[in-house]
């Protein structure tokens, strides 16, 4: 079968996740005046639910960051910053820049304004015992000003580098030496940090990466994705990210019409998608028996176009080490999209080294990699070289 470009692009969406374009490099706005990207601008104590057990001080920051959508000018972005217990170590507390998954679009979503989840709780509070105080974006447009932008790696990456700027400048006890950490959505946004970061904020002490359920597509890997047996659910978790991916378009694009993308069937819960959190919009798509075939317009892909492009990384070489875990049955991120960053990352020099968890879905890996990535941390925070493993496909 010919694999055009029109079904090129559709598959890039229907998978909700981002192409390498090399050579494409962020600069941070120019700024005049004493405002500029990653100053603190409000903190407050975060509320005692919101922090992670036996943690010491918690706050939530309100800094500038460069708004990632234009390229240009400032916007206020939330995060927290949680601390460990006891006296900071000499030299400081090093931090974990953590990259959220897949929250929803609307201010409510934020995760500074939610107590985390019990698999992000065990998962962070497990970093913090190693020693790392959390700085964790919410992104830009998520519990401020503006739309939220879903999987554009350039806010994403904005936000966080931003948000570490900001914490380094106004939070005593934390030292500049980062390990960029995220899961799912974030897994993309942490690639797309380290990725953008030389240019962006070069003077962050970057040790480096792990992402667990990141994405990567190629036409490629998508004909073998198409060839592959239907899963026997009807329901596609990838279709909540498709409703999230045209509301984020939506909320600075006033020439999308979503009529173009969506079917009447799937019009109510592209409307709702604005207002729900993941987890009720997950409800609405299962009630409402949403899947590809029957929701998406003929011209979906490029009614989304502009989406798509701002889902791009701009590298696939990091100058920093990078772990990658995937489990062996996520359905959220195919196992073969994953590998093929694996394999693409390494083939740029990205120094890789993945772990494949089997019989694990995407939650799941998330605390089954805490052990990997111990080790892998301990190299990089030290200095020690890192083994490079670039086959990470089952035997």
């Amino acid at each position: 079968m010919r694999f055009s470009r029109s079904v090129y692009l559709a598959t890039r969406l229907l998978m909700g996740f981002c192409l390498v374009a090399p050579g494409i490099h962020a600069r941070a706005a120019s700024v005049p005046g004493q405002a500029h990207a990653g100053m603190l601008t409000a903190s407050t104590p975060l509320p005692a639910a919101f922090s992670l057990p036996d943690a010491g001080q918690a706050l939530r920051i309100t800094y500038l960051s460069t708004n990632g959508v234009t390229g240009t000018g400032l916007v206020p972005v939330t995060a927290e910053v949680i601390l460990p217990p006891g006296k900071p170590p000499a030299g400081g507390w090093p931090i974990v820049a953590w990259a959220h998954g897949t929250v929803g679009v609307a201010d409510h979503c934020a995760p500074s304004g939610n107590p985390w989840s019990e698999r992000n709780r065990q998962y962070l509070s497990a970093w913090m015992k190693r020693g790392f105080a959390v700085v964790g974006t919410d992104y830009q447009g998520l519990g401020t000003p503006g739309g939220h932008a879903y999987l554009d790696t350039r806010v994403e990456a904005y936000s966080l580098l931003d948000g570490v700027r900001a914490a380094l400048a106004s939070v005593p006890g934390l030292q500049d030496r980062i390990m960029i950490v995220g899961q799912s959505q974030g897994g993309g946004a942490a690639f797309a940090s380290a990725a953008f970061a030389p240019t962006y904020a070069p003077e962050l002490n970057i040790r480096g990466t792990v992402a667990t359920g990141a994405p990567y597509i190629t036409p490629a890997l998508m004909q073998q994705i198409m060839a592959a047996p239907t899963p026997g659910a009807s329901y596609n978790p990838v279709m909540v990210y498709t409703l999230y991916l045209a509301q984020g378009l939506a909320g600075h694009d006033h020439a999308f019409r979503p009529e173009d993308a969506f079917t009447p069937k799937a019009m109510p819960a592209y409307r709702d998608a604005a207002k729900l959190c993941v987890y009720q919009l997950t409800d609405r798509v299962k009630e409402d028996g949403l899947t590809f075939g029957n929701s998406l317009q003929p011209g979906f892909a490029k009614a989304l176009a502009p989406a798509l492009a701002a889902m791009e990384y701009p590298t696939l070489r990091l100058t920093r080490p990078l772990f990658i875990g995937t489990g062996e049955l996520d359905r959220d991120v195919p196992p073969p999209l994953q590998y093929g960053l694996v394999k693409a990352a390494c083939a740029a020099g990205t120094v890789v080294q993945a772990h494949v968890y089997k019989g694990l879905s995407h939650d799941q890996t998330v605390n089954a990699s805490l052990p990997d990535s111990a080790a892998f941390t301990q190299a990089v925070m030290s200095d020690q070289a890192v083994t490079p493993q670039c086959s990470p496909v089952p035997e």
